[in-house]
């Protein structure tokens, strides 16, 4: 069972619990005092003589490490709770980033790694493992926020091409605070400046290449398969598997499988199955490579 099935099933669990006024029974996975903090939301609310008849959860998930029995996760939680309160009925929501560990198939570990009123701060975990959200460069979340927004429109505070696909891939991450270098040289390193720009930041082949050889500034890792992938990745695509790149696409959720969908410019796609069979480019000697934005 794959973590959006693992982590739907958590938190439809406690959404029941909080329902119904009970205790959530499945203690131990996450600390302490987060079900201390559980426990005195349901007093709260019982005070307030206030009750929560509708839980929604929707998880995003930013990044995963480890890929055989442990499985480790970074995602976040958006919740949104439907409260009665005598007479008057109103909606309370919340974002929070999360971090989540599954070993064998079963979920061992969720928590957050935001504390309210602090900066996020490192997590331990067995032995000298840490996930650290302070330090990371890259935004996905902004990047994802970005890509939502132009999936169907142009920036006008940026140039926009008949062949615009990398283009967008680019302002995307720059939404996301990647770092650039190279300028002035559009032939080095990954950078947009006022009316100039890198041939990575427009040609999907230049940005294909950049991505696998780049050690400073924007970085990637190669990755072996499409549900390694997360959002805020890139996928592009050799249509006719001559070692020409020529489409670039980025990843904004991953399908019930974990497979990815992504958004895309061109033939502007929001939500688009990854493989892209169902371009009238595609020939049966595709290629693609899949590449996770080191954070």
């Amino acid at each position: 069972m794959g973590w959006g099935r693992q982590l739907k099933s958590f938190w439809e669990d406690q959404a029941i619990s909080l329902i119904n006024g009970t205790e959530f029974a499945r203690l131990g996975i996450r600390p302490s005092s987060e079900e201390e903090a559980v426990a005195r939301y349901l007093q709260q609310c019982h005070d307030r003589g206030a009750s929560v008849i509708r839980i929604k959860n929707k998880g995003i998930l930013l990044s995963k490490k480890g890929f055989s029995t442990n499985q480790v996760y970074d995602y976040l939680l958006h919740q949104q709770f439907l409260i009665k309160q005598g007479m008057k009925l109103y909606q309370e929501e919340r974002i929070e980033k999360r971090f989540a560990k599954i070993t064998e198939g079963d979920l061992i570990l969720d928590c957050s790694v935001e504390i309210e009123g602090d900066q996020p701060q490192a997590i331990e975990r067995e032995g000298d493992d840490r996930i650290r959200m302070k330090g990371s460069y890259y935004d996905r979340l902004s990047a994802l926020k970005y890509a939502e927004r132009w999936w169907d429109d142009y920036n006008p505070a940026f140039h926009s091409f008949d062949v615009d696909c990398t283009n967008y891939i680019s302002q995307c991450l720059h939404a996301g605070k990647a770092p650039m270098r190279g300028y002035p040289d559009r032939t080095t390193g990954w950078w947009m400046k006022g009316s100039s720009w890198s041939y990575s930041w427009t040609v999907a082949h230049a940005l294909r290449w950049h991505l696998s050889g780049s050690k400073t500034g924007l970085r990637a890792r190669e990755v072996a398969n499409p549900d390694d992938l997360v959002p805020g990745d890139i996928i592009c695509y050799d249509f006719d598997g001559d070692g020409h790149w020529q489409h670039t696409t980025f990843v904004v959720d991953n399908d019930e499988k974990g497979y990815p969908l992504v958004n895309a410019h061109t033939t502007n796609s929001r939500m688009r199955y990854w493989a892209y069979e169902d371009s009238t480019a595609w020939t049966p000697d595709i290629k693609y490579k899949f590449f996770h934005i080191e954070d």
